[in-house]
C-alpha cells in the first residue's frame, strides 16, 4: 500500500495541521499542496532514439490568501524545517487581518480515472522498440516520407491537499500522450503532417497496433494533402470549422476570456457582460472537468474542489465564468472547480479543463453546401490571442477552399484573423457532430502549462479575415 504523502514529512499529520492552523488563522483561505510526480519521455527522430528521460519530483506549496493578495512559498523538501520557513514567508500576508477562514470544498465520491501508474506498464526498452517499429512502418508506407518523429510521454502524479481545519483530500492522476509527425516530400517541396492521442489512462490504450497505425496514417495523410495545397487566398470569407481539434480556437479566443480572474479585474473582453448576448443564438459553450479519462479532466482541482460541468455561454448568453476559490469569493459566486496549477512550485489560478461547444441541429454536409465561396479549416497549429481585446491570429495546418457548396483544393498558409467575442456573433450554423480532440492539448497561462481538452461540432462563421499569399 502506498503511504500518504503526508507520511513523507519528518513530522506527523497532527503537527502539520497545527502548524498550518497557526499560519492561516487570520487568512481568508489557503492550503498545503503536496505533490509527488514521476514522468517519462521518449523521442524517436530521424531514425534513432533522440532522447529518453525519466524524472521524479516531490514537494509542497503553501498558500495564504487575504482579499486580493496571496502569499506563496514552496520547497522540494518535505520537512518540518522547510515548512516552517515557508510559513514565515507567507505569514506576513495575513498579519493583522483577523478574517474568517473559508470552509473546505464539498466532498466527492467520484473517480474519473483509474489510479494505475502508466509507468508501471511496458518497460522503457519495450517503448523504444515500439517507436522504432512505428518509424519503420511510416517509412515503408509511402516513398514520399522523408522524416518521421514519434514521441511517448507519460506521468503519474500523486496530490494531497491539506487545510487548516485538518480537511484532507487526495488524487492520483495518470496521463499519457503519443505524437507522430511526418515530413513528406515531392521534388524540392516538402510538407508536414501530425497526429496525436492521449488521456488519463495507461499506455496500453494508445500503443495498440490499431492506435499507432491510425496516428501514422493520419499524419501522412495530412502531409500529403499539404503537398498538393495551393497558396491560400487572402480576404474576407465565410469559414467552416471542422469538428474536434478546431475547438482550440474557441479555447484560446473565447475560453481564456471567460476565466474568473480576468473578469474580476476587468481585463477580459467579456467583463461586465453577464446575462448579455455574447454569441449568436444556438451557441452553447461549457467547461467540463468530469469526463472520464479525458486529458483535461480532474476528480478534484488543485485546491481540492471537485470539478463540474460549468455552462459558460447558453444559447448565446453569457451565464458563467470559470472560477477558483479566491476569485469566486471576491466576485460573490460559487467556485467551479477550475483552480489549477502546473506543480507544487506554482500558485493556483482559474484555468480551463475540457472546453467545448455543444452540438446543434445541422448536418455537416448541409453546412458545407451552404457556403458559396469560403474556407474549410480542419486543423490548427499555433496562434496568438489578446485577452483584453479578444483579437486573435491562428494558422491552419489543414484547410481547403469551399466553392459552390463543395470542398475544393487544399490551401497552404491560411491564417485566420479576427476577434473572438465579435466572431461569436457571426456563427451562422452549428453541426450535430460535436467531437472532442484526441487528447493532446496543453494550455499556457502566466508561465504555467496544464493539460486540457477542446472540442466543437462543425461550425460556420461568416465574414472572417483570411491572411494568405494569394490575393
Amino acid at each position: 500500500m502506498t503511504l500518504s504523502l503526508i507520511d513523507r514529512f519528518d513530522c506527523d499529520e497532527d503537527k502539520l495541521v497545527s502548524l498550518l492552523g497557526n499560519c492561516l488563522r487570520n487568512a481568508d483561505d489557503g492550503e498545503l499542496f503536496i505533490e509527488s510526480t514521476s514522468s517519462e519521455s521518449l523521442v524517436f527522430d530521424n531514425g534513432k532514439l533522440k532522447s529518453g528521460s525519466f524524472d521524479t519530483r516531490q514537494g509542497f506549496g503553501l498558500r495564504s490568501v487575504v482579499g486580493e493578495v496571496a502569499g506563496y512559498a514552496h520547497s522540494g523538501e518535505l520537512t518540518q524545517a522547510a515548512l516552517q520557513r515557508a510559513i514565515e514567508a507567507v505569514t506576513a500576508v495575513s498579519s493583522g487581518h483577523g478574517g474568517t477562514y473559508s470552509e473546505a470544498p464539498r466532498g466527492t465520491n467520484t473517480s474519473l480515472y483509474a489510479p494505475e501508474n502508466p509507468l508501471s506498464g511496458p518497460t522503457f526498452e519495450q517503448k523504444a522498440r515500439l517507436l522504432e517499429e512505428i518509424d519503420t512502418y511510416a517509412r515503408e508506407l509511402d516513398p514520399a516520407v522523408r522524416q518521421v518523429s514519434v514521441s511517448l510521454t507519460g506521468s503519474h502524479q500523486l496530490v494531497e491537499i491539506l487545510r487548516a481545519d485538518g480537511h484532507l483530500v487526495k488524487d492520483i492522476r495518470p496521463l499519457v500522450r503519443m505524437s507522430v509527425s511526418i515530413v513528406a516530400g515531392k521534388g524540392d517541396r516538402q510538407e508536414t503532417g501530425s497526429h496525436g492521442l492521449g488521456g488519463r489512462h495507461s499506455f496500453e490504450r494508445i500503443i495498440t497496433e490499431a492506435s499507432w497505425k491510425h496516428a501514422v496514417d493520419e499524419a501522412l495523410r495530412q502531409a500529403k494533402v499539404n503537398l498538393e495545397a495551393i497558396p491560400s487566398p487572402a480576404g474576407t470569407f465565410d469559414v467552416v470549422l471542422g469538428a474536434g481539434w478546431p475547438g482550440v480556437m474557441l479555447h484560446e479566443a473565447v475560453g481564456h476570456g471567460l476565466e474568473g480572474d480576468f473578469n474580476r479585474k476587468g481585463t477580459s473582453a467579456f467583463a461586465g457582460l453577464m446575462g448579455e448576448q455574447v454569441a449568436a443564438k444556438g451557441v452553447t459553450v461549457v467547461d467540463d472537468g468530469t469526463i472520464a479519462e479525458r486529458r483535461g479532466s480532474l476528480t478534484i482541482d488543485d485546491e481540492g474542489t471537485p470539478t463540474q460541468c460549468t455552462t459558460l455561454i447558453e444559447d448565446g448568453k453569457l451565464v458563467g465564468y470559470m472560477q477558483d476559490r479566491q476569485n469566486a469569493r471576491l466576485m460573490g459566486v460559487d467556485g467551479t472547480g477550475n483552480g489549477r496549477r502546473e506543480s507544487y512550485a506554482h500558485i493556483p489560478m482559474p484555468r480551463m479543463t475540457n472546453t467545448y461547444m455543444l452540438g446543434g441541429d445541422h448536418e455537416p454536409s448541409e453546412i458545407i453546401e451552404s457556403v458559396k465561396d469560403g474556407i474549410y479549416a480542419v486543423s490548427f497549429g499555433g496562434g496568438q490571442v489578446d485577452i483584453t481585446s479578444g483579437k486573435y491570429v491562428f494558422g491552419c495546418t489543414e484547410a481547403y477552399r469551399i466553392e459552390n457548396g463543395k470542398i475544393g483544393a487544399p490551401v497552404k498558409s491560411a491564417m485566420m484573423i479576427g476577434n473572438g467575442p465579435a466572431d461569436m456573433h457571426r456563427v451562422r450554423m452549428v453541426g450535430n457532430d460535436m467531437e472532442l480532440d484526441t487528447g493532446i492539448g496543453m494550455c499556457g497561462k502566466q508561465g504555467q502549462g496544464v493539460p486540457v481538452g477542446v472540442g466543437q461540432p462543425t461550425t460556420r462563421i461568416d465574414a472572417i479575415t483570411i491572411g494568405g499569399t494569394q490575393s
